[in-house]
């Protein structure tokens, strides 16, 4: 068994699907990818998955011996990572991520720590998807992170630093924009932009409350980010949710309403990696109540 062959299995597993894993984690071909996962369960003489009309979905085996594989690839990431930090003595440094369209809100903030707190590091930044910044902190690429908390990243801690609402977004001349306040049900009879993959705990938590207010509402169109779903409810006068944070973005064709009673809440996160040990990560991590202080209202 090779490492691999696990990188392989979890790559499916979370995409659900052979060719998603194969051209979005894996950039090879699919029959390659069929043929790694066979040798993986030939190896292991079990079934790891099923395929259907869907996808793939886990057999009990594969479920079970998925949350190992997980577990072998981070404590790989983790070793590799030691050994760097062993063989070169430590930069003053500082990698951050930013959660695509969170950078006006945030970076001043972290900025203005820096200066203060650390004038000589270098900083780097990188604007990405919120997975793409979870898998980049796993990685040691990045320090920290300002992302969305997310799953099966079990060497990551996220420290809370909002919580948001979400708005409905719909169109400036809407009917529906006449009103202080929305109630979901209106949304019912609407196009609809749902979140892409990209967006796994925003749209989770969006499918979750349309479910719980008993609205059958699938979507007309996925957004992957906050520009795209801006341009989509402007151009095709479909309406979506998003988190507060995205009002200070409107282009003048759209508006933002609030949801009549309890809204969803997203949480956005300062996430790192505990193994990272780096002193200038630790100084940074000690002002995070300043940043939360320091940013926009």
């Amino acid at each position: 068994m090779e490492l691999r062959h696990l990188r392989y299995f979890v790559a499916v597993a979370e995409e659900g699907s052979l060719t998603l894993a194969a051209e979005r984690r894996l950039h090879t071909a699919q029959p390659s990818l069929s043929r790694q996962i066979r040798d993986l369960e030939r190896e292991l003489g079990v079934d790891l998955i099923s395929r259907n009309s869907r996808g793939v979905e886990l057999t009990s085996a594969g479920k079970a011996f998925l949350d190992h594989a997980r577990l072998v690839l981070q404590q790989v990431d983790a070793a590799r990572r030691a050994a760097r930090t062993a063989a070169a003595p430590e930069e003053t440094k500082l990698t951050l991520g930013f959660l695509s369209g969170c950078e006006p809100e945030w970076l001043p903030a972290a900025m203005d720590v820096l200066r203060d707190e650390l004038p000589e590091t270098a900083i780097n930044i990188a604007s990405k998807h919120s997975p793409q910044l979870a898998e980049g902190l796993a990685k040691g690429e990045l320090d920290a992170a300002f992302l969305r908390p997310e799953q099966h990243y079990h060497d990551l801690i996220y420290k809370v630093l909002i919580n948001e609402p979400l708005v409905v977004m719909l169109p400036s001349d809407h009917r529906l924009a006449e009103r202080e306040a929305i109630d979901p049900r209106d949304l019912a009879d609407q196009k609809f932009i749902g979140m892409a993959d990209q967006a796994p705990v925003l749209r989770s938590i969006t499918e979750g409350y349309l479910r719980l207010s008993e609205i059958n509402l699938d979507a007309t169109y996925r957004a992957e980010y906050l520009s795209m779903a801006m341009s989509l409810v402007a151009s095709t006068r479909a309406v979506t949710l998003l988190p507060r944070f995205a009002c200070n973005y409107l282009p003048w064709s759209v508006t933002s309403r609030p949801l009549l009673g309890e809204a969803p809440a997203i949480d956005l996160v300062l996430g790192y990696n505990k193994s990272n040990k780096s002193r200038t990560l630790r100084t940074f991590l000690s002002r995070i109540d300043e940043m939360v202080q320091l940013r926009p209202v």
